[in-house]
């Protein structure tokens, strides 16, 4: 796992985009030469990437680095984001761009999600206004994302 994460990352850090407040979070099971891994991955409302990791586990530990991985990528985005001014003379696709913290978070069912957001919460890591949503059809999206990637990685 660990010569192939760099790759991922220098392949894909490129590609992503500022980002809304609105995340969608989930993770996947996935084989990678033989082995099992989650796959944790968040993208905004509009299906655009965040941030991924790759964990042996899916705890609420696992849970945390990825908020605080998500967390710090977006500050960075946020900081490569045209001026304001820029940004008013072109047409903006999203609400909020170059956000670098959440507005809301939707993630399923998964018991390691509250505890990760309110141990960020406790940290200041995460703004108290954030708010964490657990309802199960609120991350369709990245749902029907996980299927063009699971093939991929499997194959």
């Amino acid at each position: 796992m660990q010569q192939y994460v760099p790759e991922l990352e220098k392949c894909c850090r490129p590609h992503l985009k500022a980002c809304n407040d609105s995340w969608k979070v989930d993770e996947t099971y996935i084989k990678i030469k033989k082995v099992w891994f989650y796959l944790y991955r968040a993208v905004d409302s509009e299906g655009n990437t965040l941030e991924f990791l790759l964990s042996p586990t899916r705890d609420a530990e696992a849970a945390t680095r990825f908020f605080l991985k998500a967390l710090h990528s977006t500050a960075d985005l946020a900081l490569q984001a045209p001026p304001a001014e820029e940004q008013i003379a072109q047409p903006a696709t999203v609400a909020n761009p170059a956000t670098s913290t959440p507005r809301v978070i939707n993630v399923d069912k998964n018991a390691a999600y509250p505890k990760a957001v309110a141990d960020l919460k406790a940290a200041e890591a995460l703004p108290e206004q954030v708010e964490l949503r657990q309802v199960k059809y609120l991350n369709n999206l990245i749902e029907q994302d996980h299927r063009f990637i699971q093939p991929f990685l499997n194959a």
